[in-house]
């Protein structure tokens, strides 16, 4: 007897990874979770580098952005899905397994820095640690510095490092 599931779409993915979720852009590019990471078509991304991942049900749009550095474009990728499945689940999950602190730190009135730890999901490897500065806030400032120096000192001190 034939079944009546519609098979996955299929991306070759890294030793010992596993696909856990995975779905065809309408261009047919193939997205792909694994437990360590997100794969868009052959572009392998750890979870702890994805910044950000939104979906828009009403345009089926998706987007995912990569943490980034001030002063640098943060690089992103943007996709038509149709049927997206359990892939938008795991791409929240995974990426929010990633975060080992995140802390924001008002510097002036309400607007300041976020300090961010990040590692891969699978509890393995070393913490890297990232800043968000809010808008209207100039990283290259000195007090904005000095606080920002504090407040990852603070995070990893609270991590054991």
């Amino acid at each position: 007897m034939r079944s009546l599931r519609r098979a996955s779409p299929t991306v070759a993915v890294g030793s010992g990874e596993r696909v856990l979720a995975a779905c065809e852009s309408v261009d047919g590019v193939v997205l792909a979770g694994t437990r360590d990471a997100l794969y868009l078509g052959s572009t392998r991304i750890a979870w702890e580098q994805v910044g950000a991942a939104d979906w828009d049900s009403e345009t089926n749009a998706f987007r995912v952005s990569l943490v980034g550095s001030w002063g640098q474009e943060k690089v992103s990728h943007a996709y038509d899905l149709t049927a997206p499945g359990r892939l938008l689940e795991l791409v929240r999950e995974r990426v929010t397994a990633s975060v080992v602190l995140q802390r924001h730190v008002p510097i002036h009135g309400r607007r300041g820095v976020r300090v961010i730890g990040r590692r891969p999901p699978r509890g393995t490897g070393g913490i890297e640690w990232f800043f968000e500065y809010d808008q209207g806030v100039d990283p290259a400032d000195p007090v904005v510095r000095a606080a920002a120096a504090s407040a990852l000192a603070t995070a990893r001190a609270d991590v054991g490092l």
